[in-house]
């Protein structure tokens, strides 16, 4: 390739196996993540249909999603654990794919164990059969959620057809204010741009606030890229990266490591590189957000109100408004702080690392979760729960009247049993406010870790900035 070159250029071009024609490629896939809701199924159909897996060694499956979080669980401790769960292990056993069930060190969310292992790795082509897959362009990979028939493909081929989309780059600069954590930075992108600013677009995320961002918070930020429709979302991997990634259980050793990063180096959109679209952020206009409908655009920050319908111009959006405060039981106008809550739920892909518990547990320490709240913590992975109660965040959480659960997608969404119950309103640290998605009728509200944490406190939504911490937390 001449001339300069977008980050996503690079990583496409060089997994390019075929031109289909009309900018449609098929591209060979470096690392297939598989779980429970739709593994089973895939590689049961692939055995029906006489074929093998082309590669189970760059494979890595585990359940998660139907799993449950409570302590001492088993998979039968859920309605389709047992099925799903147990159905995965019998397949991918006999396919010869690595599996991590519950007795596994590594179990765990399957975005979270991916990156924690060194299976995910700057420059790769990752492709997993869920939305979220884009967290792993936190490390400079380039990654996306698959359908299932696309699943059953991978699987057989080891390649993936997809259409190149176009490139779009998002820069943040300055430095974030008090409280302000990466999830309020990816909401707040999404509220500012709209839930289908991204379609059709490659997301590279850009500049100084993204640069002084630890991994996982640029996970967080990757991981929402879905949420305005971009198929992929991406930050150039530099040595934060490598910080990150070295010594993990499945990236490179000794020299390897050194020819690794030598390329890795080069990973990162030349100057002078084109988009198709870029648009540009403030650190210091970022507050804490926490959304007040039923799609994580609808989002705002906790100092502001409520928006009424007659406030947008456009038919549809007051139309959506409309319909979401109904669902929500809220009334334009209002302010978002001081909304009664029943329950709040730290986890999932997008909040469980351990640098989210910990802002969790600064908040939390010294305090007591409200009477009238139920609060879980949901660690992202074994090895994300044995790290937190090696530094007493279990203990902190437990004595502030949290309950603290084992690895899995658990409440994020309503597939384990485990669900909000029916006008129940939840402060949550997952990824999605749909209607039902945490149960039916269930209300649901998306902030990062130390704003959930603060909510569980106050019993109420709030401003996590008049929280300062009491304890010695990290």
């Amino acid at each position: 390739m001449s001339g300069a070159t977008t980050l996503f250029d690079k990583l496409w071009q060089a997994h390019v196996v075929r031109s289909l024609g009309e900018n449609l490629d098929l591209l060979h896939v470096d690392r297939h993540l598989i779980h429970d809701l739709s593994g089973a199924r895939a590689l049961t159909e692939l055995q029906e249909r006489g074929l093998a897996v082309r590669n189970p060694e760059l494979c890595m499956a585990m359940p998660d999603h139907s799993v449950s979080s409570q302590p001492g669980r088993t998979l039968a401790s859920s309605p389709f654990g047992e099925r799903l769960g147990g159905g995965l292990r019998k397949m991918a056993e006999a396919a010869g794919i690595p599996f991590f069930g519950l007795e596994h060190p590594n179990q765990g969310i399957v975005h979270v164990v991916g990156p924690e292992t060194g299976f995910t790795l700057p420059g790769s082509l990752l492709v997993c059969g869920d939305s979220h897959t884009s967290t792993h362009g936190a490390l400079g990979a380039l990654a996306w959620g698959i359908g299932s028939s696309e699943v059953v493909h991978v699987l057989a081929t080891q390649t993936v057809r997809q259409r190149r989309p176009q490139s779009m780059r998002i820069t943040i600069n300055g430095e974030l204010g008090e409280g302000v954590e990466a999830k309020d930075v990816i909401l707040h992108i999404i509220g500012q741009l709209g839930v289908a600013a991204g379609t059709g677009h490659a997301v590279e995320y850009a500049g100084t606030t993204i640069a002084a961002l630890g991994i996982e918070a640029r996970m967080t930020i990757c991981n929402l890229s879905i949420e305005f429709g971009a198929r992929m979302g991406m930050i150039a991997p530099d040595q934060t990266t490598f910080e990150y990634l070295q010594g993990r259980p499945l990236a490179p050793k000794g020299a390897a490591w050194d020819r690794a990063v030598e390329y890795w180096r080069g990973l990162r959109s030349d100057d002078g590189a084109v988009f198709d679209r870029e648009v540009t952020f403030a650190a210091a206009e970022i507050a804490p957000q926490v959304t007040w409908g039923t799609s994580p655009g609808q989002t705002l920050a906790v100092t502001g109100s409520i928006p009424t319908p007659d406030s947008f111009v456009e038919a549809e959006q007051r139309n959506n408004t409309e319909v979401a405060l109904e669902y929500m039981g809220l009334s334009g106008g209002q302010s978002i702080a001081g909304t009664r809550i029943d329950r709040v739920f730290i986890g999932s892909c997008t909040n469980s690392r351990l640098s989210d518990l910990r802002r969790a547990a600064r908040v939390a320490q010294g305090r007591n979760v409200a009477s009238h709240v139920t609060a879980w913590v949901v660690p992202g992975s074994v090895q994300v729960k044995q790290a937190a109660e090696a530094e007493g965040l279990d203990e902190i959480f437990l004595a502030a009247g949290f309950e603290w659960r084992e690895p899995g997608c658990a409440q994020c969404v309503a597939t384990n049993g485990e669900t909000v119950a029916p006008g129940e309103r939840c402060v949550s640290t997952s990824n999605r406010n749909f209607v039902g998605r945490q149960g039916p009728k269930a209300r649901t509200h998306l902030a990062g870790p130390a704003m959930a944490a603060a909510a569980a406190i106050a019993g109420e939504i709030t401003d996590v900035r008049s929280f300062p911490p009491l304890g010695e937390a990290q």
